[in-house]
């Protein structure tokens, strides 16, 4: 009701359609270095975004707050920005689906503890990490929380609202063994606070920075490699951006005219999921089009793009419910894209692949990646396998490739899945081949 008067005077202002899409989010942020709190910060912010149709042309206009005067405001700079628009895309103002089904994974619990049981928390971990390990010279722990509710309301009786809420823990350690320093370190995602295992955290983060000691260069050649999970998010994150129907029609993709084309090995099995039980559920996009699991690549194949109301007219298909705005414009994005897992545990992909590279760690993905041609080239870390082992750690080598080829040379999908803040989650896959660069 606190929004009829908007919908009420677009009307009578002569837009055919009006909408509004509000977010109210909250978030804390707390930083411990050194035994003292370096950054503390809790804040709140409203985000409102007014959608109208006038004079057959879809104007837009935001605020950062709700009021009577504010909502007279967005009427008149949505019919301003109406009378500039030029482009002739199909626009819609959307009625409801048939059907929604909604997700509930707001976990109100984790708003009620108390502040100071959450900084307890990171000193419980600082002084875990600095117990671990001798050679740890310096810790960082850090924590972040948001809560969120997303609402679209408009004058077709489109009135929806979904909740969410999670934490990021943080923890990083530099351990120095004579003149080499290293750094490394482990999240936990989650909207559970129960379910933090202090213990693992700690562990996982220093053996990530002790790991790295000692490390030499590779020899430069192609060799089979294993990717961790972290590495497969970053290259899928990109890859299927390609299914986008809105760089489709703009022949930006890569995956222009492949739909029912096998793409990738028969081993890769790409979902966008976003009715699945995670911190990233949605059950209606931006648009208010309700979302839906759905394979994007199976077995290889692409299956679908993903689209808008606007993409999907142009296509004479529905929407996929993957217009989520982006700036001051309704784009298009997967909610949460998975790797169907396979069997093999990252150790058994170790003792298949034989020898070979496992990298665990790229940088500068945007950069070095090109995204007309797929070719990348980027510093990396990782370790060198020998007979099925661990044998030491690489330090400054590059790896390149293409990254249609990553996907085409899946051999076999590893079983450690994992969720990543990316939104996604995947686990480690064994590849064919990769270019390094070392000595």
């Amino acid at each position: 009701m606190k929004y009829d008067y908007f919908l009420n005077l677009a009307k009578q202002e002569g837009l055919d359609e009006a909408e509004l899409l509000v977010s109210n989010s909250s978030s804390t942020e707390i930083e411990l270095f050194r035994g003292q709190i370096e950054q503390y910060e809790i804040s709140s912010s409203t985000s409102v975004g007014g959608r109208g149709i006038y004079n057959n042309k879809l104007g837009t206009a935001s605020a950062n707050s709700y009021s009577k005067d504010i909502a007279k405001k967005l009427v008149e700079d949505i019919k301003e920005n109406a009378k500039t628009i030029e482009q002739t895309d199909p626009i819609f103002i959307y009625g409801g689906s048939e059907k929604y089904h909604k997700t509930n994974v707001y976990i109100k619990e984790l708003n009620n503890i108390p502040l100071s049981n959450k900084i307890n928390k990171l000193y419980e971990i600082e002084n875990k990490l600095k117990e671990m390990d001798k050679r740890i010279v310096e810790t960082d722990v850090a924590y972040s929380e948001t809560s969120f509710s997303n609402s679209i309301i408009n004058t077709k009786g489109l009135n929806l609202t979904q909740k969410g809420n999670y934490f990021l823990i943080y923890c990083s350690v530099v351990v120095k063994e004579n003149e080499q320093t290293k750094s490394g370190g482990e999240y936990f995602i989650s909207n559970d606070f129960n379910k933090i295992d202090v213990d693992n955290l700690v562990k996982e983060a220093v053996k990530d920075a002790t790991s790295k000691l000692g490390g030499v260069t590779a020899l430069s050649k192609t060799y089979k490699a294993v990717l961790s999970n972290s590495v497969v998010s970053s290259f899928m994150n990109a890859y299927i951006s390609n299914a986008s129907s809105e760089d489709v029609q703009k022949h930006s993709s890569l995956f222009i005219n492949k739909l029912g084309e096998k793409i990738a090995s028969s081993k890769v099995t790409i979902e966008d999921r976003p009715l699945s039980k995670t911190i990233f559920a949605k059950y209606f996009d931006d648009e208010g089009v309700a979302t839906s699991n759905r394979a994007i690549i199976k077995n290889g194949v692409l299956q679908t793009y993903l689209y808008n109301l606007t993409t999907a007219a142009k296509d004479g298909v529905n929407s996929t419910g993957n217009g989520f705005k982006m700036g001051g414009k309704m784009g298009v994005a997967p909610t949460f894209i998975t790797l169907k897992i396979g069997k093999k545990s990252l150790e058994e992909l170790f003792k298949e692949m034989r020898d070979g590279v496992y990298i665990t760690e790229v940088q500068g993905l945007h950069a070095g990646l090109n995204p007309q041609s797929g070719d990348f080239s980027l510093q990396s870390s990782g370790f060198l396998i020998e007979d099925g082992k661990i044998s030491h750690p690489l330090d400054m080598i590059t790896i390149s490739g293409n990254l249609m080829d990553i996907f085409k040379d899946v051999v076999t999908v590893g079983s450690d899945a994992r969720l990543f803040a990316s939104s996604s989650m995947c686990p480690s896959v064994l590849i064919k081949k990769i270019k390094v660069a070392g000595q």
